[in-house]
């Protein structure tokens, strides 16, 4: 079973960048379709992104596309969220996840992490 770690959250001013880290143990990762997704405080969590098992399909939110990009390696078992021209309403847990099939829905994915704070400010 494929564990998950984020990292590579913290606090960062508006206009800045950051990169997510997913780091997965456990066999499986390259079987496994990878996504992002955020919630900030007081609202459900939301779908950022998401990387196709051969990488070879990205899908984004249309709130992040432009900004954000999925990526992965699968000889280091890590996906990426690459953060640029960050909004302070970026603020969020951000969460990676792993399923079966690549969707911009909770339901799809069987294993989450932990989650990393991403703080944006003004």
């Amino acid at each position: 079973q494929v564990q998950l770690v984020e990292s590579g959250g913290g606090l960062v001013q508006a206009g800045g960048s950051l990169r997510l880290s997913c780091a997965a143990s456990g066999r499986g990762f390259s079987s496994y379709g990878m996504g992002w997704f955020r919630q900030a405080p007081g609202k459900e969590r939301e779908f950022v992104a998401a990387i196709s098992l051969s990488a070879g399909n990205a899908y984004y939110a249309d709130s992040v596309r432009g900004r954000f990009t999925i990526s992965r390696d699968t000889a280091k078992y890590t996906a990426y969220l690459q953060m640029n021209s960050l909004k302070p309403e970026d603020t969020a847990v951000y969460y990676c996840a792993a399923g079966p099939v690549v969707a911009g829905h909770e339901g799809a994915y069987d294993i989450w992490g932990q989650g990393t704070q991403v703080t944006v400010s003004s």
